[in-house]
């Protein structure tokens, strides 16, 4: 069964606050329920993945500006049928940044979330059920702009709010300073 690893992740995961554990209960049972949870035409919603990008000294945070959001946010994406989401946000990473050398910080889930995506010219609204992995990079290394966003750059994790003040932003903040 392709959920089998993600409904493992997903039961190994504690979560750092009570919004976040309701979130956790429903993208569980909205995985358990959806056979086609990773397919992006499964239009209430589909599991996403997505990279929290940290500096070696965990002072800044790589962020992007997606284009068609016009916000700021950590890369990830769809899976597009894959249900490896490590292997999805590792890609996105790679994809929304030019970032080659970076790795997982740390084992399992970093944060999970769940938020409505607005309707579009191609898509009704609906969820994006995102599970999110802490990485650590060089600032130093290239970074690229491509089609998805206007924007990528290095942040100071104290200056994020300024960007981006929604709670899910700064539930990660709050991780990224209680490491």
């Amino acid at each position: 069964m392709k959920r089998n690893s993600l409904k493992a992740l997903l039961d190994s995961y504690s979560t750092s606050d009570q919004a976040e554990s309701e979130m956790l209960q429903e993208i569980k049972n909205f995985v358990s329920a959806n056979s086609e949870c990773f397919e992006r035409t499964l239009a209430a919603g589909h599991v996403t993945a997505s990279g929290w990008i940290i500096s070696n000294d965990k002072d800044e945070v790589l962020l992007m500006h997606h284009r068609k959001l016009d916000r700021w946010f950590q890369p990830g994406g769809h899976c597009d049928g894959d249900p490896d989401v490590i292997g999805v946000a590792k890609k996105e990473v790679e994809e929304e940044t030019g970032l080659v050398n970076f790795s997982l910080l740390q084992d399992g889930i970093f944060d999970v979330d769940i938020h409505l995506i607005p309707a579009n010219s191609r898509d009704t609204a609906h969820y994006h059920y995102d599970i999110r992995f802490l990485f650590e990079a060089d600032p130093a290394e290239e970074l690229i702009i491509n089609i998805e966003s206007n924007d990528v750059k290095w942040v100071p994790v104290s200056e994020v709010e300024n960007l981006n003040n929604s709670e899910s932003m700064m539930r990660m903040v709050r991780k990224i300073s209680a490491l």
